[in-house]
């Protein structure tokens, strides 16, 4: 895929000024203008994320209510299910609220569906477990906001609904009892980025406030809140910046035996944990358990106080990750196949793609790689006895979720927000669903849209990377979505020694400017290979970062582009 470089603008005497007011080098000050904080206070308070910063939870919309009403299941010795979805926010959301409030005295037992026979949110056969259970009260975790007909199904069998939810609202609530979900259109909460563990922990901050619970109790819950955020891909600011932050700090030094016992499995013993280690080695092993079987499996290791026990499911959602990543390897190259004999890729602006055999469990990952590798929105949908679920995964400034309600008279359901959505479908409205999307994103897309951009902070020299920079790198973390890994830009390099194809297509090699010579890496790039052996001058694009492998140590380039620096001007 082509990438186009595009630097940000900026005012050189301004980042000057920035720079020699807070003593940080140039290209720190560079990228920290481009975020808008512009002044040595705004970026002093940046770098120190503080809990004391956190919102007041009761801005946020029937808190009160949802407060009052788990005070009462408390009082009177009410039983109360727990009822999350089966993803890592889900998951990690249901084990935050069943430990917190277990821990408080409350009776909770929780429930997961099951993704291929109950599929997404808040179903009836979960319902009619809570009355098994005698429950009297539900609280969902990052679903409910659009389970009408199952809300009023609650209300009639005795049972209270509080919904905390971070999913689009339609036009009308469900007639629950409390709906607290900072997108709602008559919340006034300041920070609408919340995950869905990010709002139970806002219910549960809300609780301890009002019963002088100690919040360092609550606190010591964190580590399962940036994992949930981290996982759910919300934007890295403002409030989910603090929760990440000292979620990771409560992380690295976790006592939970079934959180321990999954970072052992996963490598991580020893090694200071980020968000790179959640999204690509926590998170996959968690939502294993929800793509090819039961998520209840990854609540019950989280919340486990068992060795024994939570070896063993670490073990076994180790295996399931193994097994999806094998399904998924195969499903990539089906949905391929079927891409370039159903679609023109070049000229099509979203590509639908659907079989019979697909395993539910991992078309929303195939849809992201399909998504990664054309540059175009993809809605993969499985169906079984004529009804389809389906994934979908979407490009920067085209909505999905207002692309599906557009298309809500052709679909059973759907679900989700701007970049990830989810829908049902029965398989004789394909054909009408497949023209009216393709309709809508040949309106809404444009063809600069299609043509992904690599957004380039500044231009950097050699001799201005090194540890000094490396800090302030570090300050600047945690990085993820609003707060990406910033991108550097380095002309006239040269290659030192001989470049290496390693692994599944990767460059290594050995960047020379000026006579420094740094360590780089550019990840599945190998067809570039023939530019790094051309004796030619070369522009690269990068990421700095540090390169750990058997106890050392270096400043590494992560490459994400090359250019002939004579071709083009950048």
């Amino acid at each position: 895929m082509k990438f186009k470089w595009k630097f940000k603008e900026f005012d050189l005497e301004t980042v000057r000024s920035l720079a020699s007011a807070t003593g940080l080098p140039i290209p720190i000050a560079t990228v920290l203008y481009n975020r808008n904080f512009d002044n040595p206070e705004a970026i002093d308070h940046f770098f120190k994320p503080n809990i004391q910063d956190l919102y007041d939870p009761f801005l946020l919309k029937d808190m009160e209510k949802a407060v009052d009403r788990i005070q009462i299941a408390l009082m009177n010795k009410e039983t109360v299910m727990i009822y999350g979805d089966y993803d890592v926010d889900g998951t990690t959301a249901t084990s935050l609220l069943h430990l917190f409030l277990h821990e408080i005295g409350l009776n909770t037992f929780y429930y997961i569906p099951n993704r291929e026979k109950e599929g997404y949110g808040l179903s009836r056969p979960g319902i009619d477990v809570a009355i098994e259970h005698q429950a009297n009260l539900i609280i969902t975790c990052d679903c409910g906001i659009n389970a009408f007909d199952e809300v009023d199904y609650a209300n009639s069998n005795g049972i209270d609904l509080i919904i905390t939810d971070h999913h689009e609202p339609a036009e009308t609530l469900p007639n629950a009892l409390a709906i607290i979900n900072p997108k709602r259109k008559d919340d006034p909460y300041p920070f609408k980025e919340l995950c869905g563990a990010g709002v139970a922990f806002k219910m549960l901050q809300a609780f301890s406030m009002k019963n002088n619970i100690p919040i360092e109790k609550l606190f010591l819950h964190l580590d399962l809140v940036a994992i949930g955020t981290a996982a759910d891909i919300v934007p890295i600011l403002d409030e989910n910046r603090i929760l990440v932050s000292k979620g990771l700090e409560y992380l690295n030094r976790t006592n939970k035996i079934g959180l321990s016992s999954l970072l052992k499995v996963a490598g991580f013993t020893n090694k200071t944990l980020n968000v790179v280690n959640i999204v690509f080695g926590i998170a996959p092993k968690i939502n294993a358990a929800g793509r090819l079987g039961q998520a209840t499996r990854a609540v019950k290791l989280l919340i486990s106080f068992n060795q024994e026990e939570a070896h063993e499911l670490s073990l076994i959602l180790e295996q399931e990750n193994r097994n999806r990543q094998s399904i998924e390897k195969n499903t990539v190259d089906q949905a391929i196949l079927q891409l370039n004999s159903t679609h023109d890729i070049y000229k099509d602006k979203i590509f639908v793609l659907s079989d019979d055999n697909w395993h539910q469990g991992v078309i929303g990952i195939v849809a992201s790689k399909i998504k990664e590798m054309y540059n175009r929105p993809v809605v993969m949908i499985s169906f079984q006895n004529g009804i389809g679920k389906g994934s979908a995964r979407s490009i920067q400034n085209f909505d999905l979720y207002k692309a599906f309600t557009e298309c809500s008279d052709l679909l059973e359901s759907y679900g989700g927000h701007k970049m990830a959505a989810g829908l049902t479908i029965k398989q004789k409205m394909l054909a009408q669903f497949r023209d009216r999307i393709q309709q809508i994103a040949d309106r809404q897309i444009t063809e600069d849209m299609l043509h992904p951009t690599l957004k380039i902070e500044c231009e950097i020299n050699f001799n201005d990377i090194n540890q000094n920079i490396i800090y302030y790198l570090n300050k600047m973390a945690p990085f993820g979505p609003g707060n990406m890994r910033p991108i550097f830009a380095a002309r006239n390099i040269t290659i030192s020694g001989l470049p290496r194809i390693v692994g599944e297509n990767h460059l290594k090699f050995k960047a020379c400017q000026d006579k420094i010579i740094i360590s780089a890496i550019g990840w599945k790039l190998g067809t570039l290979y023939e530019m790094l052996i051309s004796n030619r001058p070369l522009d690269m694009v990068f990421v700095i970062e540090i390169n750990e492998w058997n106890n050392n140590k270096e400043i590494q380039l992560n490459i994400k582009d090359i250019r002939y620096s004579d071709s083009a001007t950048i």
